[in-house]
């Protein structure tokens, strides 16, 4: 035993095979307590079985089971037997149902442990079992909508507008920042072609034009389903996990009205007036460097984006921006009312929210593109 410690540990022969463990004093977690490896020198070959005598143990804690665990591990692997007989009723007690949880083995990832075409498989049936929840989902979405154009649907006011403080105006210095940094690539990469041919002045319309109709829709997409997106499946994933929204059914109450509902009508309220936010913000960003590296004067640049814009542009980007903002509280929504039992199905939430609201961004923003091209818009 140490000096100063408080515990005390002996082994004695126990007839020709066997091994006392003699504890006394204070075993508690406190007290700097030795690991169950110090029997390892004891544990020789002719050792078959240790028992255990706790007559002069005084205090004892977790600490102590803990010290047992590691000496019944010690012994499972040299195929000792061990009587726990000796040891108080309640470290009995514990020890059994300590020993009862069975081992956790980390398994092998999915890319060692199955080729890539088994994974590829794997991942398409998941889809296609999920989409049956999806379309469950977006008919629920939609009987609430017309609940909401009817006057019947049922949500809280306040939970609105809490939703769109958080979306939008909590969201302008992320999006000014990353608008204003695209804009500023998008007239490097501009100018640095237009340049060739002596069309500088041109910046304007690409940056003006791709920003409002486009790259800002875009770009505000990815920021909010990455930022309010993953918020909203673990708002409503933790309600899961606490049997909130069982509690709303219990009720009687439409958890898609009452939660659901409210953050679609956000999002979509607020995603166009993001883009919108953005377009201009990089459209500055086209201007700064413009005037400060291609000497193209600030009225040149601004007499152009005003030839260059149209409305059709501005509603483009505001139709893309309200479908993007639907896409994104859609697949969190989703996700966090699909969260299982525990902390960690909340996390799973949260990151399956961004990426499927990302790919259906990606998704829509391709079908919308194709068909606004084939209608001359």
């Amino acid at each position: 035993m140490p000096h100063g410690a408080t515990w005390q540990v002996d082994m004695r022969l126990a007839g020709e095979d066997g091994l006392e463990i003699i504890l006394g004093g204070r075993w508690c977690i406190d007290g700097n307590l030795p690991a169950g490896t110090v029997l390892l020198d004891a544990l020789n070959e002719r050792i078959r079985g240790i028992r255990f005598s706790s007559a002069a143990l005084a205090e004892w804690d977790s600490g102590l089971l803990t010290f047992v665990a590691g000496v019944v591990k010690l012994c499972g692997a040299r195929g000792v037997a061990v009587d726990a007989k000796g040891l108080p009723q309640g470290v009995q007690r514990l020890l059994a149902m300590a020993l009862a949880v069975p081992e956790q083995k980390v398994a092998l990832s999915s890319a060692t442990a199955q080729g890539l075409l088994a994974q590829v498989g794997r991942a398409t049936i998941e889809s296609f079992r999920g989409l049956p929840q999806m379309l469950q989902f977006l008919g629920e979405i939609t009987l609430s909508f017309t609940r909401l154009i009817v006057g019947r649907a049922h949500f809280r006011r306040g939970d609105l507008w809490r939703e769109i403080e958080q979306a939008g105006p909590r969201a302008l210095p992320i999006v000014f920042v990353i608008s204003f940094l695209v804009g500023l690539i998008l007239a490097y990469l501009g100018a640095d072609q237009l340049r060739m041919v002596g069309a500088q002045i041109y910046i304007a319309d690409l940056v003006a034009i791709g920003m409002v109709r486009e790259i800002g829709a875009l770009m505000t997409g990815i920021i909010v389903a990455g930022r309010t997106g993953a918020a909203f499946a673990a708002q409503l994933g933790t309600m899961q996990v606490n049997d909130e929204i069982d509690a709303f059914k219990t009720l009687g109450i439409s958890s898609i009205d009452f939660l659901v509902l409210p953050r679609m009508l956000a999002l979509m309220l607020m995603v166009p007036l993001l883009t919108l936010y953005a377009g201009f913000v990089g459209m500055l960003a086209g201007m700064v460097v413009s005037a400060t590296i291609f000497d193209i004067g600030v009225v040149e640049y601004y007499t152009e984006i005003l030839r260059a814009l149209e409305p059709k542009h501005f509603l483009v980007g505001l139709s893309k921006g309200t479908v993007y903002g639907a896409m994104i509280a859609f697949a969190g929504c989703l996700r966090g009312m699909q969260c299982g039992r525990s902390a960690e199905s909340v996390g799973q939430a949260a990151t399956s929210a961004v990426v499927t609201g990302i790919l259906l961004i990606t998704i829509t923003a391709s079908i919308m593109t194709i068909v606004y091209y084939r209608l001359g818009i």
